[in-house]
């Protein structure tokens, strides 16, 4: 029983690793885009400080709360969704020049 356990413990860790990424990647290209909280979070219907959770990972958003955010930061839901580290920033800089 005791392995089972440390398996799901590391499970968990792992994921709560990659909800800290897709806050991280939400954070990212928000300053990217120069918005500040604020304007998410009205944009979001939400206050400025439920908004500040969801970036420091200490909400989880919803797929509808996901697909919103994409939108508001033009882009793919899947570049939000990216915790393998590539740079979509990068991606996002050349598009736009």
């Amino acid at each position: 029983m005791v392995p089972n356990r440390v398996n799901q413990v590391a499970m968990k860790d792992a994921l709560d690793l990659k909800i800290k990424k897709v806050a991280h990647n939400i954070r990212k290209i928000r300053e990217y885009r120069n918005y500040t909280q604020e304007y998410l979070a009205a944009k979001l219907r939400i206050s400025q400080n439920a908004y500040s959770k969801i970036e420091l990972g200490h909400t989880r958003i919803t797929i509808d709360r996901l697909f919103h955010i994409a939108n508001i930061l033009e882009v793919d839901p899947i570049d939000i969704l990216d915790t393998n580290g590539s740079d979509f920033l990068s991606t996002l800089s050349s598009n736009s020049a």
